[in-house]
């Protein structure tokens, strides 16, 4: 005879492992859970199992791990209108932070600019302006050559920066392309590079407007550090004084909250002979990155700044993986893989575990076999 929902929920709570080691050392093992699929593979083996996921924040703590930027926001909304009204905040939280963890290793880089914002400076308007710096080509119309230029300076320490909006709230950024312009219409083609550059990436302290930003009335007006937040700051990098693209990678991948990338140059050398100033232009610029899902977005709020989680359910995507929609969660090897770690994992080894409370916890599982099946 088959049991009863009764009887299959006293089964499990007798042999819930979870109870059975104690909480201290369940969380130390989900602590060492070091993919999204692993997290939400291990919340979907039981109610208690998720209710522990849930309640102790695994997924913000692997959020964070895997992006230290993600410590910026201040609290998380979700679209009431899809959430159930039953589900508590830290539900709410866990499958917002579930989905951006997904989003985080997502693997498709692509030119993440989608308008120019502004310039420090800029010596001829419109012909040098910062939209230059996106043509594809070293020409505009009329057979001009593209460039953005600074104003000239007599100081070489003077910086100048450039604004750019991004296609998304949240773009996981790896690397930002600068090509240096050579002036080939002046004597001795000179190259005006910049000694160094550093970028910051943040978000307006109040919405950009969706009209045009660069224009005559209002250029340069929204490049100004008061008009933002920055959460992330690089080191400086060298430029070469050579008219090529130039790749800058960051020491990691980091997550652009908000859009907005500041690319500051620093240091001058290269003067213009008929005014003994000096000068910055630049060809060409691309910030490389991975836009994240458009479930997800960013607002400031009062001094920082909250995550926006507006499911669709229409669409398939990394937010349905946690459910049902997630094949990989039945399929045996993958299943296999997941125990095979945690077996041989260094916390596994530190806590003591031996294979027949592994065979509770995850089912009957042969170590030997698996290392065949890898070879």
């Amino acid at each position: 005879m088959e049991p009863g929902p009764e009887e299959e929920e006293e089964e499990e709570a007798r042999f819930d492992f979870l109870e059975w080691i104690g909480p201290d050392t369940s969380a130390t093992v989900f602590t060492f859970l070091d993919h999204p699929a692993d997290l939400a593979r291990a919340s979907a083996v039981s109610r208690s199992w998720r209710r522990f996921v849930v309640r102790n924040g695994f997924s913000k703590i692997q959020c964070l791990r895997l992006c230290p930027e993600a410590s910026n926001f201040t609290r998380i909304i979700t679209k009431q209108a899809i959430a159930s009204a039953s589900e508590s905040d830290a539900e709410h939280q866990h499958r917002a932070y579930m989905h951006l963890s997904h989003g985080l290793l997502l693997d498709d880089p692509q030119d993440c600019i989608i308008r120019c914002i502004g310039a420090s400076t800029t010596d001829n308007f419109p012909e040098e302006t910062i939209q230059n710096t996106l043509v594809p080509t070293d020409w505009v119309a009329m057979m001009r050559p593209s460039y953005w230029s600074s104003a000239g300076h007599f100081d070489p320490a003077v910086p100048e920066c450039l604004f750019y909006r991004l296609c998304s709230d949240l773009c996981l950024v790896h690397q930002i392309n600068i090509q240096p312009f050579r002036a080939f219409f002046q004597y001795g083609d000179p190259i005006y590079s910049a000694k160094y550059v550093r970028f910051q990436m943040g978000y307006p302290k109040t919405p950009l407007p969706s009209q045009l930003l660069v224009s005559h009335d209002n250029e340069g007006q929204l490049a100004a550090d008061d008009n933002y937040i920055w959460t992330y700051t690089s080191p400086q990098f060298p430029m070469l004084q050579e008219s090529v693209l130039q790749s800058f990678k960051l020491p990691h991948a980091v997550l652009c909250i908000g859009g907005v990338v500041k690319i500051e140059f620093l240091g001058r050398v290269q003067k213009q002979e008929m005014d003994d100033l000096y000068y910055i232009c630049i060809s060409h610029v691309q910030i490389v990155g991975i836009p994240l899902p458009r479930e997800l977005g960013v607002d400031p709020y009062k001094n920082g700044v909250v995550l926006k989680y507006y499911p669709d359910t229409r669409r398939s995507g990394v937010c349905h993986g946690e459910s049902s929609g997630d094949d990989s969660r039945n399929s045996p090897s993958k299943w296999r893989n997941f125990t095979t770690r945690i077996l041989h994992s260094g916390p596994a080894q530190r806590i003591g575990w031996n294979q027949a409370i592994f065979n509770r916890l995850f089912g009957a599982h042969d170590a030997s076999e698996e290392e065949e099946e890898e070879t």
